[in-house]
C-alpha cells in the first residue's frame, strides 16, 4: 500500500507541487546571482515546452476518448441503454450547474484577491519551442461527435475498430507521455507562482475551497438518493448504508475503475430494493459514465482559479456551455485517476480561456481531492441504479430485456 501511495499520480503531482514552491522561494531571494537567474530561466523555458506538449495533445484526448464513447453506446443504444445514458447525463450536468451556482453564490464572499502587492515579474522564454496542435479544441469535438454519431448510425465495423484502436494508442500516450511530464509542469508552474508570491498568499483559499467541495459531494448525493427514492417509491437509505465499504475503497484507489468489484458487492446487499438485474447491468457501466463527484469539482475549481489568476469570474453563458460540454466529456472519460479533467482540458483552454498557469493550477488541486470526487461518483451509481429499478418497474420491463443489455455493456 505505501509503495502503491508513492508511485501514484496525487503523490508525484503534490511532490512536484512542494518542490515547486520550494525552489520558487529560494530563487525569490537569489534571482539576481548568476545560478540563480539561470534556474529560473530554465523552469520558465521549461514550463513553456512542457504546457506546449500538453495543448498538442489535448485534441487527440479529445477525439480518443469521445468518439469511441459515441461508437460503443451508440451501436447498441437499447432503451435501458438509452435511459442509463441520459440520467447519468443529467446527473453529471446537474452537477456541475450546482456547482456553478454555488461557485456565484460563495467565491464573492472569500476574499480571492487576485491583485496582490508586491508581485515579482517571470523573466520571458528563452527558447521558444511551439507546437502547434494539429487542430483546435472545438474543431475536436464536433469532429468526434460527427463521426462517432455516423458510425454508429451505419454500423460501420471498420471506423469503429479503428476508433477503439486509436483509443487505445491515445491511452497509450497519456500513460506513458502525458502523465509522466504532469508532475515537471506543475513543479515548473508553481515554482513561477512561488517566485511571483502569488501561491503563497492564496493557501489559505484553497484549503477553504476543498472543503466547500466535500460538503458540494455530501449535498449532491443527498439530492440524488432523494430523487431516486421518490421515483421508485423505495427507501434509498437501504442502498446508501451498504456503500461504506466501497466508499472507503474509492478514496483510496482514485478509480471508478478499480473500485467496481467492491460497489458490485455494495450494490448486491440491496438487492431489494434493487433489481439484480439492474445491479449487473447499471454499476459496471454507471462506474464507466457517471463522474458527477469530479464534475462538481472541477466546475467550482475552475471559477475559482478563473477568479485568483485571471482576476474574473466566468460569464454565465461560458459556464453554462462548459457545464453541458462537460456532461458530454464525463461520458467519455475513463475512470481512472484524473480522468475527467484530463478528458476536458479543451473545454478549460478552449471554452474558458485558460493558459498553462489555469491547467496547471487546475490539475493540482483537482488532483488533491479527487480521491473523494471519486468516492462520491461511485457512490451516487447506487442511486442511479435505483432509478433504473424504478424505470424497469414502472414500465413492465422484464429481466431478459435487461440481461441482454448487460450482456451487451460487459461486449461494449
Amino acid at each position: 500500500m505505501k509503495n502503491g501511495f508513492f508511485s501514484s499520480l496525487p503523490f508525484r503531482l503534490l511532490l512536484g507541487l512542494l518542490i515547486g514552491i520550494g525552489l520558487g522561494l529560494v530563487l525569490e531571494s537569489s534571482d539576481q546571482t548568476i545560478v540563480g537567474g539561470a534556474v529560473l530561466n530554465i523552469v520558465v523555458t521549461a514550463k513553456y515546452i512542457l504546457s506546449q506538449f500538453i495543448g498538442f495533445c489535448v485534441p487527440l484526448i479529445i477525439i480518443g476518448f469521445i468518439a469511441p464513447s459515441i461508437t460503443r453506446l451508440g451501436q447498441n443504444a437499447s432503451r435501458m441503454l438509452r435511459v442509463a445514458l441520459v440520467i447519468a447525463y443529467v446527473s453529471s450536468v446537474g452537477a456541475a450547474l450546482f456547482a456553478t451556482a454555488a461557485g456565484y453564490t460563495i467565491l464573492p464572499h472569500l476574499n480571492i484577491n487576485p491583485n496582490v502587492d508586491g508581485l515579482k515579474n517571470v523573466p520571458d522564454v528563452v527558447f521558444a519551442l511551439s507546437i502547434p496542435p494539429i487542430m483546435s479544441v472545438m474543431s475536436a469535438l464536433f469532429f468526434s461527435v460527427m463521426v462517432g454519431l455516423a458510425a454508429a448510425w451505419n454500423n460501420s465495423e471498420n471506423v469503429t475498430a479503428i476508433l477503439e484502436e486509436f483509443q487505445k494508442i491515445v491511452l497509450s500516450i497519456v500513460t506513458h507521455f502525458v502523465i509522466p511530464v504532469l508532475p515537471f509542469l506543475i513543479g515548473c508552474t508553481f515554482c513561477t507562482l512561488s517566485y511571483e508570491g502569488t501561491i503563497t498568499r492564496q493557501l489559505p483559499i484553497f484549503l477553504i475551497i476543498i472543503v466547500i467541495v466535500m460538503a458540494g459531494h455530501y449535498i449532491w448525493l443527498t439530492l440524488l438518493y432523494s430523487i431516486a427514492g421518490a421515483y421508485s417509491g423505495k427507501n434509498p437509505m437501504a442502498i446508501l448504508k451498504n456503500y461504506g465499504p466501497a466508499y472507503v475503497t474509492a478514496v483510496g484507489t482514485m478509480s471508478s475503475a478499480a473500485t467496481l468489484s467492491v460497489a458490485l458487492k455494495c450494490a448486491e446487499k440491496s438487492v431489494p430494493p434493487l433489481r439484480k438485474d439492474m445491479v449487473n447491468f447499471g454499476i459496471p457501466l454507471f462506474a464507466n459514465i457517471h463522474l458527477c463527484g469530479s464534475v462538481l469539482t472541477e466546475t467550482f475549481f475552475v471559477m475559482a482559479v478563473s477568479k485568483m489568476l485571471y482576476g474574473v469570474y466566468p460569464e454565465p453563458g461560458q459556464m453554462i456551455l462548459f457545464c453541458l460540454l462537460l456532461g458530454v466529456f464525463a461520458i467519455g472519460a475513463p475512470g481512472v485517476p484524473g480522468g475527467t479533467v484530463m478528458a476536458s482540458l479543451g473545454l478549460i483552454t478552449g471554452v474558458l480561456g485558460f493558459d498553462e498557469n489555469g491547467t496547471a493550477l487546475m490539475l493540482t488541486i483537482f488532483a488533491l481531492q479527487d480521491s473523494f470526487g471519486t468516492a462520491c461518483n461511485v457512490t451516487g451509481d447506487g442511486a442511479l441504479s435505483l432509478i433504473l429499478t424504478g424505470y424497469a418497474e414502472k414500465h413492465a420491463i422484464n429481466e431478459k430485456e435487461t440481461e441482454d443489455a448487460a450482456r451487451i455493456n460487459a461486449e461494449i
